[in-house]
């Protein structure tokens, strides 16, 4: 597995070149290029506050099933660099900076990387074909991202509380916890174990169609 990062578990090592140098200048054309489609899925967005709903959850279990936890993590990461360092990836105003870490959503963008790693891990060992079982490596994922999501968003709301500023409309200084709840988990808890779903089937569904002598034992 030197040089590949990958296995053929998934998707993406069923497909990467035999060569080790042709499959690692691969991998590197797939981190950036799965960078870009993850920020298509956050500026595919519903402009809400404090949490915009998106496609990017949606986008990373796909990806990190597709490419197994080292590629998986390492396409988040590189999105993320991309996104502090100013270009627009991120789904809401101002869309990238460093600035955006005080966001009340950072904590989403931060968790993406243990959700990567969870289903990535998943799909290493296994999971890309069994539907139920990486159905439920993406919604222990999803779990995990909810917490890194509630949990920076009560810190933001901690902050503007103290901070003395006019509170935003979303923000309710008596129930800091409420807040961080009605804002970063009760709306999207449908809607992720649908895309969670939709993810996990569409993932399986593609490894189900590649040949069976390219795939693991």
């Amino acid at each position: 597995m030197a040089l590949t990062l990958t296995t053929p578990n998934t998707v993406l090592g069923v497909l990467s070149p035999k060569s080790q140098s042709a499959r690692l200048v691969a991998n590197l054309v797939t981190v950036v290029l799965g960078s870009f489609v993850l920020a298509l899925a956050a500026r595919t967005s519903v402009p809400l506050e404090p949490v915009a709903i998106n496609l990017t959850t949606l986008a990373v279990a796909a990806l990190a099933a597709g490419f197994g936890w080292r590629i998986g993590v390492a396409t988040v990461a590189l999105y993320i660099v991309q996104g502090l360092v100013g270009l627009p990836f991120f789904a809401s105003p101002p869309y990238g900076g460093f600035e955006y870490v005080m966001r009340p959503s950072f904590g989403f963008i931060v968790g993406y990387l243990p959700m990567a790693y969870i289903i990535g891990r998943a799909a290493d060992l296994g999971a890309s074909g069994r539907p139920a079982l990486l159905f439920l490596a993406m919604l222990v994922g999803d779990a995990v991202l909810f917490a890194f999501g509630f949990t920076w968003l009560l810190v933001v709301a901690n902050i503007i509380t103290q901070s003395g500023a006019a509170l935003p409309s979303w923000l309710d200084a008596g129930n800091l916890i409420g807040t961080a709840w009605n804002g970063a988990v009760a709306p999207f808890l449908l809607w992720d174990v649908l895309k969670m779903a939709f993810a996990a089937l569409s993932v399986v569904g593609v490894w189900k169609l590649l040949p069976k002598g390219d795939k693991a034992a």
